[in-house]
């Protein structure tokens, strides 16, 4: 780890104070809006933040908001910085090292996807299970030593999974699940590009969750993730997604969001049987 995360710590302790935090959120585009039910709710922009990104993208509002939820101490990450943004596919290092030293030994990274479903219609939230890398780009390339040989084999941890499933009930929502596909964006992509993804497995596209999802498993933080689907894929359903619709109907999904990720905090998490 670098200065700059321990840097960013005190600055956090010393404006919400210096208990653990437990739990963070990471916010996709337009789902910043999740946030308002926290119980004193420090706020802190990114801008603040040493090694935080300068949020560029509309639907990210670029602030770490801190608080209590469900009587869990609970950090969301109100936007990311994405790979398309300036080529590193370690951007998301400093913030997500900065949550690990804050205590966050749970992640919950959210993003708004493409559906490659007929059933995975816009307004379904679907829960990563698996991804596909097809950018072969990866965060831990130039790790010292043996650092970056990193086990995904439950990338997305298996207990968080099941928590999340139990957590529907008493939502009301109903949750899918499906593998994730990263592409390296900004621009959307074709129709033949939807064609190959399908064929090889995916259910959504998106532009982001893959690298984070890397890095968190190198600090062990366990993950789950959580995808909101903004459009059919390019060329699929008559998908033509535009970042408009994108932030649009995201920002619908946020009612939704909250009620899942409230009742999550509710479920207690079972004995681990393997």
């Amino acid at each position: 780890m670098n200065d700059a995360p321990t840097a960013a710590a005190d600055i956090i302790n010393e404006r919400a104070g210096f208990d653990p935090v437990e739990v963070a959120v990471v916010l996709g585009t337009g789902l910043g809006n999740v946030t308002d039910s926290l119980e004193d709710a420090v706020a802190i922009p990114y801008a603040d933040l040493p090694g935080f990104p300068e949020v560029g993208v509309s639907g990210h509002d670029g602030r770490l908001v801190i608080g209590k939820q469900e009587g869990t101490r609970i950090a969301y990450m109100q936007g990311r910085s994405h790979y398309y943004e300036k080529g590193d596919s370690r951007c998301m290092a400093a913030p997500l090292e900065t949550l690990a030293l804050l205590g966050v030994h749970t992640l919950i990274l959210t993003a708004s996807v493409g559906s490659l479903k007929a059933d995975f219609y816009p307004g379904t939230m679907v829960l990563i299970t698996d991804h596909i890398n097809f950018n072969g780009l990866n965060p831990l390339i130039g790790v010292a030593n043996d650092g970056g040989f990193v086990s995904l084999t439950d990338a997305y941890d298996q207990r968080l999974i099941k928590r999340m499933k139990r957590a529907t009930i008493s939502a009301g929502v109903t949750l899918h699940e499906g593998v994730y596909m990263w592409y390296s964006g900004p621009s959307f992509e074709t129709p033949a590009e939807i064609k190959m993804a399908r064929m090889l497995g995916a259910d959504v596209v998106g532009m982001s969750v893959v690298p984070e999802v890397i890095l968190a498993r190198r600090l062990a933080l366990r993950v789950a993730g959580l995808a909101m689907v903004t459009n059919f894929g390019a060329g699929f359903q008559g998908g033509n997604p535009t970042h408009a619709g994108t932030r649009e109907t995201a920002a619908q999904a946020t009612i939704v969001l909250k009620r899942l990720i409230r009742s999550f905090l509710k479920t207690k998490e079972e004995a681990w049987t393997g």
